[in-house]
């Protein structure tokens, strides 16, 4: 009997396009498959293609041009450094902006500055600069505040500084208000053509450029490249940037210098995170899951300063010590993700065919960590396929509901929260993610405004798993050979999809739950092999029909010595 948890999916296969892929061949020395990889993401002039095969071969204008306000916030903190006036950081509690703030920590340390730092509290503040630290850094004799991953909607606390005589320079990358605020500069990708190869940088991008542009400018750039560059790019990852444009090219240099750390803390990351250290490249995985997690745990529900700590330390003590924190303080986040998205979805299996009606899931509960729910979000958005907003109660008259929005391809969150306006008190974000709060007595109004915005944006169809498929090959085709080929076209992430492939009618010969009970192992046969896969989060699809259609990454699985090729499982259809 097939499986009733199978849940329906889109599967969208790329058309074929043979007479481009044999000119990719021909010229690039590409196999077939990995050619028709590249056209699907977009790349069918043979200039482009180089480009995305060689990054390092583009011609990039220079950040100067692009970025308006950018000689002048050079010009403020060149003047700063020199008169020895007090800098402060603002920063964000999430991977970017606490590898933004210690990126930045570090740049200004090497120039000579006087600096310092402050990363609100994501339970008693929330996101973003507020009137408190700016009236705490006037305390402190603060004359150019600096905010990171942050400050583009920060009217208030902006406005604030400047009556206090407080200068401001606005680094973020978050989709713009209606209105700037009236800061002294600003610096943010959002402002720039949607075409320029800076269009895509993280909050940590952007500071990237800017302590780089400055180091240039004061002639002392050397010996501060490498270390800004890797904590760029973990920042980069973490935040789940899109890999394209600049990216993309710094990037394939990062991943390479994060193997051999000149940043102490970074090295303790890689080795309390299992990474393999004979590695001469990491890849976005390595980040994504290992080192990443670890970070965004502590600003989850630990204290920033820890990470802080760690990414600006030369002292090997303190680096393995805050190391050992951020593992620790990750094992709890991952128990409490498995207790909250466990009681989340037994709230939506109450009313799974409201939600599939409304085409869009409002849960809110007593008691759920302000700093796990975003993770939450995302594993129901991943099972369910529609926008979930999940918030829970702030203090103890539960008058305030405070939350996290996860999305679908088709679906934009930052426009769902400019639709409840009005009800809403802060928010932001962009279009797969955001974050918010209203008065609880507005609850009912805001499900009822996100179910109209829903229903103007998503058809029926909509709300079934979207996977791109780049080609249909047989088992036997995901080999080693085509692995390799795909690693030399790293890195692979947001809007540089890692390829993945189909294969039809394969013949279920072993099927198994993991320890934990929660994914899915798997030994599957086609006419050509025979091959393992591992279905994470899938535990519920269990047992399988003899026969399934499957859409797969390719991964190599390193077990006690032994490498073998294991297929990642995306999709899985009763054939």
């Amino acid at each position: 009997m097939i499986s009733s948890k199978i849940y329906p999916q889109r599967w969208k296969i790329y058309p074929p396009q043979p007479h481009l892929v044999a000119e990719l061949v021909r010229t690039f020395g590409l196999s077939p498959i990995m050619a028709q990889v590249i056209i699907n993401r977009g790349f069918h002039d043979l200039g482009d293609v180089r480009c995305y095969i060689s990054p390092e071969s583009e011609n990039l204008p220079s950040p100067l041009q692009e970025f308006p306000d950018l000689e002048h916030s050079l010009n403020l903190l060149t003047d700063a450094i020199n008169h020895q006036e007090k800098i402060a950081i603002c920063g964000d509690y999430d991977a970017d902006g606490m590898t933004s703030t210690a990126l930045l920590i570090r740049a200004f340390k090497h120039l000579g500055a006087i600096v310092d730092y402050a990363i609100p509290s994501r339970m008693k503040d929330g996101y973003g600069l507020n009137n408190r630290i700016v009236e705490e850094f006037k305390q402190e004799n603060v004359q150019l505040i600096l905010t990171v991953d942050n400050g583009i909607s920060a009217h208030q606390p902006i406005a604030l500084a400047k009556e206090l005589g407080i200068k401001v320079i606005i680094t973020d990358h978050h989709d713009l208000p209606l209105n700037l605020p009236l800061a002294d500069a600003i610096l943010n990708p959002k402002l720039l053509p949607k075409n320029s190869p800076y269009a895509g940088l993280a909050g940590v991008g952007v500071a990237y450029i800017l302590a780089v542009t400055l180091a240039q400018k004061l002639a002392q750039l050397s010996g501060l490249t490498k270390q800004l560059l890797e904590l760029y790019t973990l920042g980069t990852i973490a935040d789940l940037a899109p890999l394209t444009g600049v990216n993309r090219r710094w990037l394939k240099r990062g991943l390479k210098f994060l193997a051999n750390s000149d940043v102490l803390g970074i090295q303790k990351l890689i080795e309390i995170g299992g990474v393999n250290d004979q590695k001469k490249t990491l890849n976005p995985e390595d980040i994504g899951f290992k080192l990443g997690p670890r970070i965004n745990a502590i600003g989850r529900i630990g204290d920033p300063q820890i990470v802080i700590e760690l990414l600006t330390t030369n002292d090997d003590e303190i680096a393995t010590a805050r190391a050992l924190e951020c593992n620790q303080v990750n094992e709890t986040r991952q128990k409490l993700c498995i207790e909250i998205t466990d009681e989340a979805i037994n709230l939506i299996e109450k009313n799974y065919s409201h939600y599939k009606q409304d085409r869009v899931i409002l849960i809110v509960q007593e008691g759920w960590h302000h700093g796990i729910i975003g993770i939450v979000a995302s594993r129901l958005v991943e099972k369910y396929a529609v926008p979930v907003f999940i918030g829970t109660y702030e203090g103890d008259d539960n008058e305030k509901i405070r939350g996290s929005a996860r999305g679908i391809e088709e679906y934009n969150i930052f426009e769902a929260l400019q639709y409840c306006d009005d009800l809403l008190g802060k928010y932001g974000g962009h279009k797969m993610a955001g974050g918010f709060s209203f008065e609880t007595k507005n609850l009912s109004l805001i499900k009822q405004r996100l179910i109209d915005f829903s229903h103007q944006l998503l058809l029926p169809e909509h709300l079934q798993t979207l996977v791109k498929i780049d080609a249909e090959i047989n088992l036997s085709q995901a080999n080693l050979i085509l692995l390799r080929e795909s690693e030399k076209l790293q890195p692979w992430g947001i809007e540089n999809n890692t390829p993945i492939f189909c294969s039809r009618g394969v013949k279920v010969i072993e099927q198994k739950l993991t320890r934990n009970g929660e994914h899915l192992q798997l030994i599957l046969k086609d006419n050509s092999g025979t091959l393992r896969c591992i279905a994470w989060r899938k535990s519920d699809y269990f047992p399988l029909p003899p026969t399934i259609d499957i859409a797969y990454k390719i991964t190599l699985n390193e077990w006690q010595g032994e490498k073998n090729i294991q297929l990642d499982i995306q999709g899985m259809k009763p054939s």
